[in-house]
């Protein structure tokens, strides 16, 4: 369950940061506005961080035969290859305080874009001794309460705080990599 939990961290890492974004270049002044320009956020960021590696899952379990004896060290590419992605795209953060339109079609987008890892991530579901409908589950309350969360934080302190995230979720990435494979 602790490498769920961690998974679920490393992943919502992407969706925290890009949150701590939206949060600090859509200041809205009034308090309910942005409430629920924060619900939102974190409804579609934990959507789709927990549809995606279910999508992942059920691609890799179909996959899973066809190479089973290296099944773990292609998990271990896989994490550690999303781990590197993730310190390198840490390192380039834009701190452009650009506004964008928050329209749903916005905040799908930006969903989907920070999810793609989560769904490579989602095949190594079928080698760690889980539920996958529950590991999907906790990613996607995870993400969600970390994406309201770095809503608010971007509100308060601006960008920076994401690319720690980000670099932080990659170093766990590439842990539980290497813990497949060790």
């Amino acid at each position: 369950m602790l490498e769920i939990l961690l998974l679920a961290l490393a992943l919502a890492a992407d969706a925290f940061a890009a949150s701590i974004g939206l949060g600090s270049t859509h200041r809205v002044d009034s308090k309910p506005q942005f409430i629920k320009m924060a619900l939102l956020i974190g409804l579609y960021f934990g959507v789709a961080q927990g549809v995606m590696p279910l999508i992942g899952y059920a691609l890799g379990s179909t996959m899973l035969g066809w190479f089973s004896e290296g099944a773990s060290w292609v998990a271990f590419v896989i994490l550690v290859v999303l781990g590197i992605k993730m310190l390198y795209e840490s390192r380039s953060v834009n701190d452009d305080e650009t506004r964008i339109n928050l329209s749903h079609k916005t905040l799908l987008s930006l969903a989907i874009a920070t999810s793609l890892d989560a769904m490579a991530a989602g095949f190594t579901l079928n080698l760690l001794a889980v539920n996958a409908y529950l590991a999907c589950l906790i990613i996607a309350l995870t993400t969600a309460i970390l994406s309201v969360l770095g809503a608010y934080m971007g509100r308060k302190s601006g960008t920076w705080l994401g690319s720690w995230a980000e670099a932080l979720g990659g170093l766990v990435l590439i842990a539980i990599g290497v813990n497949m494979v060790v």
